[in-house]
């Protein structure tokens, strides 16, 4: 026998039925026809023995069934019924399962009616316009509800992308009617998913992926990014300024007379930097110093790159060296490392740099293969601003 608690109730027919809504596939029928009813729903229920042990309850169990089909006269669902034979309760007819026969039905057992015509009047809107967004809606068809109130300004937005592929101009020059560059931001990545569907393939740059690349996949401008220098011999300040932050065109443009050319990860490190003859620091950004690396007059200087010793320190130095192959490296070697002992701390677990790196010098690759082996300590880290900073005069001095 089984427990008469685990017999199906209406309450968990709707929520079979709820589930339906909840993956999407109700609103997905809609579109495509798909044939999800009539529909039918199994049911947990008494055995062959109950029906003989506990026929009050099995009845009760019917009769909630039946009341749950059709509450206020309105139809949720059908039971299909089948026939037993019982020694004791002689022939009777039980629920075998329900069926419910409409997507009327389903919808209004978990009062998503109203919703769903909500749905087929964004969804005919939108394939007005952009019928090439019928299987994006299919997938996407709650995530449309959940934007119902702002629709059409997102098809207008589409519209404009559309009618100027490629535009050139920052989100603050779109010109439309309600819409603000703040309303295209907080939507990035749901319109991202629609401009792919409804872009020609030459209108997407699709090396850009994610909101924070969403200006540079579809051709925007954005924010330039920008280089930090402080200028360390004040025979070379620009106007008496000794601090600068410029876009990364007028930094490869720049003409200073520096002969070296210091390159740092922690900011306090660099304004700290101590006065250095024909020389400027500048502040690199971690794996950021990719944009340094492009700079052409960059070739023709000394550079010295100083990061933290750790995995990804070596790592960063090896990718700068990849466009700049003479950098030097500054304080990331093994008597600063064992100088520190007391300031060591760890690397994030499961974040180390373990790729291979082919652009170190000979000491630097047994540094970095000793971090990687755990030689000194686990997931050992040296952090660039814990050095004394007579060690890093010193060291500079020395260059």
């Amino acid at each position: 026998m089984s427990d008469p608690s685990t017999w199906s109730t209406p309450e968990q027919i709707r929520q079979q039925v709820q589930r339906l809504w909840d993956d999407g596939s109700l609103l997905a029928a809609r579109l495509y026809g798909a044939p999800l009813f009539p529909l039918a729903l199994r049911l947990r229920q008494p055995s062959t023995a109950d029906i003989g042990a506990r026929f009050d309850a099995v009845r009760a169990w019917i009769g909630a069934l039946e009341a749950g089909g059709a509450p206020a006269g309105k139809p949720h669902y059908e039971i299909v019924w089948r026939a037993i034979n019982h020694r004791q309760t002689g022939r009777n007819q039980v629920p075998d399962h329900v069926t419910v026969n409409t997507a009327q039905d389903a919808l209004r057992m978990i009062g998503r009616s109203a919703d769903a015509r909500r749905f087929d009047e964004l969804a005919a809107a939108t394939l007005a316009r952009f019928p090439q967004l019928s299987h994006w809606l299919a997938k996407r068809a709650l995530q449309v509800l959940d934007h119902a109130a702002s629709w059409s300004r997102i098809l207008a937005v589409l519209a404009w992308f559309v009618a100027h592929p490629r535009p050139g101009v920052y989100l603050r020059q779109i010109d439309l009617a309600g819409i603000d560059s703040k309303f295209i931001e907080s939507r990035k990545v749901l319109l991202s998913e629609m401009l792919d569907q409804v872009l020609p393939a030459e209108a997407v740059y699709t090396d850009f992926v994610g909101a924070r690349q969403f200006e540079a996949r579809y051709g925007l401008l954005a924010k330039p990014a920008l280089v930090r220098l402080r200028i360390l011999d004040p025979a070379l300040m620009v106007a008496g300024l000794s601090d600068l932050s410029v876009p990364v065109a007028q930094f490869a443009a720049l003409q200073i007379g520096a002969e070296r050319v210091f390159i740092t990860e922690n900011e306090i490190n660099a304004l700290a930097f101590p006065p250095a003859p024909g020389a400027i620091v500048v502040f690199g950004g971690g794996y950021g110093v990719d944009r340094l690396a492009q700079v052409p007059w960059l070739r023709n200087r000394e550079v010295v790159y100083w990061g933290d010793i750790d995995t990804h320190g070596f790592g960063i130095l090896d990718r700068l060296r990849a466009n700049l192959p003479h950098v030097r490296s500054l304080l990331m070697d093994e008597p600063t490392l064992l100088a520190h002992r007391e300031l060591w701390g760890t690397e994030e677990e499961g974040k180390r740099y373990l790729g291979e790196l082919g652009r170190l010098t000979e000491e630097e690759s047994a540094l970095f293969a000793a971090l990687r082996r755990d030689l000194f300590g686990e997931r050992l880290r040296m952090e660039q601003e814990r050095i004394g900073f007579d060690w890093v005069c010193a060291a500079i001095a020395d260059l």
